[in-house]
Formats: structure tokens, sequence, C-alpha cells
């Protein structure tokens, strides 16, 4: 209840940020770890980004071998400090305060990410799928979520400025979503109903391709 509490408060205060409205449910977690596929013998890294309180982080946490390592970064101050002393014990977990792009990436072999990015705007959205695929092993996968209807919903309220960066953020996401998308998944036993898409990375880059393309007014639903 503290950890649902943490949320509601951090999400009235920063909403933006945030995204969600509350944490993850337990079939949107294994939507999201499905491809962290125990591999005996061999060590996995896997990456988080944006665990908030920590809801998909307990199925990621759970199913690592004792050589496993699990690398956590989290922007919201006060959600970190709670993934830290919830994990403080844990040596396999490293947990870092700040943006994605403000840090140095290892190579995973599987990566979750819990980031609004329907609350980015294009070149946000374009730099971080760049630098989470990039981090990919050879066979590493990409599971990112939104919210069935979210992207509806922003384009129908969003006016003025805001309008045209949603409109170029959605169109950037559409882009990596046809590039990459090996798989998507619908939960509907999440608040509210979420979409779950799974990723690899192909060649060229993303960024390649946007610059010989740039249909930033392409939507998705």
């Amino acid at each position: 209840m503290a950890e649902v509490a943490l949320f509601l408060r951090e999400y009235a205060r920063t909403r933006r940020d945030v995204g969600a409205i509350a944490p993850s449910s337990d079939r949107l977690s294994r939507a999201l770890t499905r491809y962290l596929i125990p591999s005996p013998g061999r060590s996995r890294a896997v990456l988080e980004v944006g665990p908030g309180t920590g809801a998909v982080t307990r199925h990621i946490a759970g199913s690592l071998g004792r050589l496993d390592t699990l690398d956590l970064i989290e922007a919201n101050p006060r959600f970190a400090a709670l993934l830290r002393q919830t994990y403080a014990d844990d040596p396999r977990l490293r947990i870092r305060t700040g943006l994605v792009q403000e840090h140095e990436l290892g190579s995973y072999d599987t990566i979750v990410c819990g980031l609004p990015f329907a609350n980015f705007d294009a070149r946000t959205t374009e730099e971080i799928f760049d630098r989470l695929l990039g981090a990919l092993r050879p066979g590493g996968t990409l599971s990112f979520f939104g919210y069935v209807g979210g992207e509806t919903m922003r384009r129908t309220f969003a006016d003025g400025a805001d309008r045209e960066r949603t409109f170029a953020g959605l169109g950037v996401l559409r882009r990596i979503l046809r590039r990459h998308t090996f798989r998507t998944e619908t939960v509907l036993g999440n608040l509210p109903p979420a979409r779950v898409h799974h990723l690899v990375p192909v060649s060229p880059p993303v960024r390649s391709e946007q610059a010989r393309s740039c249909d930033c007014r392409e939507t998705s639903s």
C-alpha cells in the first residue's frame, strides 16, 4: 500500500513524467517480461528503464539467476530511493537515478521500458529508442507498453503547439514500431488496458530512416 500511495502522490505531482495512472498489473508485468528467458550456465544482463515503484521489477528480480544482473534507471528520485531500499541486499541490482539519455548504457540481453512515450517529443523518442536498441546484444529484445486508446486521446485533446508536438512524436513512434516490432499483445487485465510491443534491432538505425522520410503527421490509434 505504501508503494501505491507514493505512486499516486508522484502522479498527481508530476503526471507528465510518471505517465501511468497506476502501477503495472501482474498480467502487464508478465507480458513485459515474456522474453526474459532463462539461460542456464550463462549470465544474463537485463535493463529496466522507468521502473517506478517496482511492479515489473519484482517479476524481473524473481526470474534472475545467481550470475544475472539487473540495471535500473529511474528519473524520479523518490521512486529510485524506494527501489534502493527494497533491493539493498541484492548485489545483482544496480540502481541509477536520472534520465536514460544521461547514462552510459551497457550491453543487455533484455530491456524492459516503462517510459511514457506518448508524452515525449519526436527528438526525445528517437534518441531513447536509438540508445536502447543500440544497447541490445545479438538476439536481444526490447519490450515496452502504451495504453490502449492513449494516443487517440492525446491527439484529440492536444491543441496548438502541443498538437504539433504530439503528432511529431507519435509519427516517430509509429515508424519505430513498423521497423522493429516482431510481436504486439494486448493486456486487458490492467488499469487501463495496455498494448505491449516487443522489438528487435535492425539495420540501418532508425535515425537514418528518419533522415530520408519525415512524415511527422503520421499517427497511431
